[in-house]
């Protein structure tokens, strides 16, 4: 019987994706696996074919009701929620699975290292857990540091000190490259001056939760990575010592049969069409592609001032925003707030700029950015910096200019401005003039390109039959198998 895993991600876009990776990578190594998904999202999948044509699906509820946004502004609600209901369904479904025939049974759990109950839980049954984490790994070692961080008082602010709290990076790191938590909406102000809603939890204590996932992914059987060493091997030698064992798998997506199952398995809509027929009619390295992310809040101020520069910066672009961003455009049209003026003048210019100009179509769940960097005709990415954009634009030799939101995300766009050398750090800017100078540099700048195409070469050496990632995939495969066989031979515990 093979070593059958169950595959627990983190119920989000940017944790489901490269955890779909990973299982069509174990697949690909004849492992079985199921993919845990919530409730919720199943629904939201069922269009959508999955990566791989092996990976069964099974679901759990997530313990919010159906009209909960789960986005930004809830995400700790949705850590309480899957800390509690979330877990006591896994904990059965778990247990049901366990007691299934041989060959259904599960032998081993991977699960996203954000949700330590997951471990405990699989721990507790008798079944090896491994915990994935999907940042970076500058982004996880930042996590693990910050009790030391606070002690120093060296807090996430807008600050170009250096810090001294994350091993390794005492020479480039600043305050304002620290991870940080979802930052206060705006409340009702006089018009001049915004104002921060009272109630906003306070942002140390949900560090230091942020924190705590980080250092209890040690009590798994080992830690996993999308990265690779030839992009944070000194990182990853400073989460080792923390850790059972560590595995550089990544880039994940990137891996020879993952490029092909996911074209096999393609889901191709009327829009995506559109879109690779407007940028077929582009010259090579002549578009510049915006796409900020999943969760990322714009404001109408931020967003006018984001279509302005791009259109000053006198290059093509593909827009890709989600539908909540459409629907500020098209409101600033009916109002007459000075923040509406501003935003509808500024997508009258891009309407001005024409259709071969400027294309703005909607994000769309099924569409990943690496299809469209894979084009031709893309110069440069303007993105949110999020892991799986950065290694999205690494692997494929595009420059970026990175405006971070949260999380990991300031801490590598720090990288990519300042250590790779790919692209440019845009954080806590977004003026115009700053959009439209970083858009032109990237997109015009030899070195930064130079640096861009050497990282895509050394990466795809890495996911490459014998490279760093690919063996330790390989090592990866064999860990799992030793502890599923562990697991066959021990009998499964009865339900109580």
């Amino acid at each position: 019987m093979a070593a059958h895993v169950l595959a627990f991600p983190w119920p989000l876009q940017g944790h489901i994706n490269p955890m779909l990776h990973l299982a069509s990578a174990l697949l690909d190594a004849g492992l079985r696996v199921t993919f845990l998904h919530t409730e919720h999202n199943l629904r939201r999948f069922t269009r959508v074919p999955p990566h791989h044509p092996r990976l069964r699906l099974v679901s759990i509820p997530d313990g919010l009701p159906d009209h909960h946004p789960r986005s930004v502004g809830g995400l700790m609600e949705l850590v309480e929620s899957m800390r509690t209901a979330g877990s006591a369904a896994y904990r059965a479904l778990l247990l049901r699975m366990m007691e299934s025939d041989d060959d259904d049974a599960v032998t081993c759990v991977i699960t996203d290292g954000v949700m330590p109950f997951a471990v405990s839980v699989a721990e507790e049954l008798g079944v090896p857990a491994l915990a994935f984490r999907t940042e970076s790994a500058c982004g996880f070692l930042a996590y693990l540091s910050v009790p030391r961080l606070l002690e120093l008082g060296e807090k996430p602010v807008p600050s170009d000190e250096q810090v001294r709290g994350v091993p390794g990076m005492e020479g480039f790191l600043r305050r304002r490259d620290l991870p940080r938590v979802v930052p206060p909406p705006p409340g009702p102000g006089n018009g001049e001056e915004e104002v921060v809603d009272p109630d906003w939890p306070d942002p140390v204590p949900v560090l230091l939760t942020i924190a705590d996932t980080a250092a209890r992914c040690g009590e798994s059987r080992a830690l996993v990575l999308n990265t690779a060493a030839s992009m944070e091997g000194p990182a990853l030698s400073r989460i080792a010592p923390h850790m059972r064992d560590v595995f550089a798998v990544g880039p994940l997506h990137a891996r020879p049969a993952a490029r092909h199952a996911a074209a096999e398995v393609q889901h191709v809509s009327n829009d995506d069409m559109s879109l690779s027929a407007w940028l077929d009619g582009h010259e090579d390295r002549s578009v510049v592609y915006v796409n900020l992310g999943s969760l990322t809040i714009v404001s109408s101020e931020q967003l006018a001032e984001f279509l302005h520069g791009l259109v000053a910066a006198g290059y093509a672009f593909l827009g890709v925003f989600r539908q909540d961003m459409l629907h500020q455009m098209a409101a600033a049209a009916a109002s007459a707030s000075k923040s509406s003026v501003a935003l509808r003048e500024a997508v009258e210019a891009v309407a001005g700029a024409g259709s071969e100009r400027a294309l703005v179509v909607e994000w769309a769940l099924q569409r990943d950015a690496h299809h469209v960097l894979r084009h031709r005709a893309v110069g440069c990415f303007l993105t949110h910096g999020g892991w799986n954009s950065t290694l999205e634009a690494g692997v494929e030799g595009v420059p970026a200019v990175c405006w971070p939101f949260f999380a990991d995300q300031q801490t590598n766009s720090r990288f990519v401005g300042a250590v790779w050398r790919t692209g440019l750090d845009m954080k806590d800017v977004w003026q115009r003039a700053v959009v439209e100078r970083m858009v032109r540099e990237a997109m015009e700048s030899p070195e930064i390109r130079a640096s861009a195409q050497s990282m895509s070469r050394q990466l795809r050496l890495d996911i490459a039959q014998g490279g760093s990632s690919s063996s330790e995939l390989e090592r990866l495969v064999g860990l799992i198998t030793e502890l599923s066989a562990v697991k066959i031979s021990s009998p499964a515990p009865a339900l109580t």
